[in-house]
């Protein structure tokens, strides 16, 4: 099934590897230094994230429905013969398996419907080992870029709820975030950094 947010993604992220863009956005530079042990990263794109948690000693399962994102992190990670697995996924239907470390979603859930985008958040607190970080970065309503959303699948979170979403976690990091796009547009995000009670 053609999914409208899945084309645009890969052929950006296509643009961005031939021409070697391989910099750490902002959220993701602030997520790294969380990482450690068994990581685990949801709609990683081209793999900048996962492949630097790697290079630092972290096993990492990077997955995301790019297929051109996850061939050229494939063959990044064997050159590098790092300790990184990468796999393409449905990520709306996908289910997590198992305990990590530290699980980051940078820019994936709001490209699910609304109760999809819940049960993936649900399922990041339930799948984060005790002691352990979770990362989570999402548009949130402000944003009026919309060029990239599939218009029968997504979902503007409200400032507040990935804070909410993280209560009784320690907060390392609530941040918003706001930055220009095309046509006079805007995105609005919301980032938070949380560990999970021993």
């Amino acid at each position: 099934m053609a999914n409208h947010s899945i084309d645009f993604f890969d052929r950006q992220f296509r643009r961005q590897a031939r021409a070697g863009d391989a910099a750490l956005n902002p959220f993701e530079a602030a997520a790294l230094p969380h990482l450690r042990g068994r990581v685990l990263d949801l709609g990683c794109g081209l793999g900048q994230l996962a492949l630097a948690a790697a290079r630092r000693g972290c096993r990492v399962l990077a997955l995301d429905g790019s297929a051109a994102a996850v061939a050229h992190l494939r063959r990044a990670a064997r050159a590098e013969q790092l300790p990184l697995e990468a796999q393409r996924a449905e990520l709306h239907a996908w289910r997590i398996e198992g305990r990590f470390d530290a699980v980051v979603a940078i820019g994936l859930l709001m490209f699910f419907d609304g109760p999809a985008a819940q049960r993936m958040l649900d399922e990041i607190r339930e799948h984060v080992a005790p002691g352990g970080i979770a990362v989570v970065n999402v548009l949130v309503e402000g944003t009026t870029y919309m060029e990239m959303f599939d218009p029968a699948a997504h979902c503007l979170f409200a400032p507040a709820a990935l804070r909410e979403a993280f209560a009784g976690w320690e907060i390392v990091l609530d941040e918003r975030s706001e930055f220009d796009a095309p046509q006079g547009t805007r995105k609005v995000f919301a980032t938070v950094i949380a560990r999970k009670p021993a």
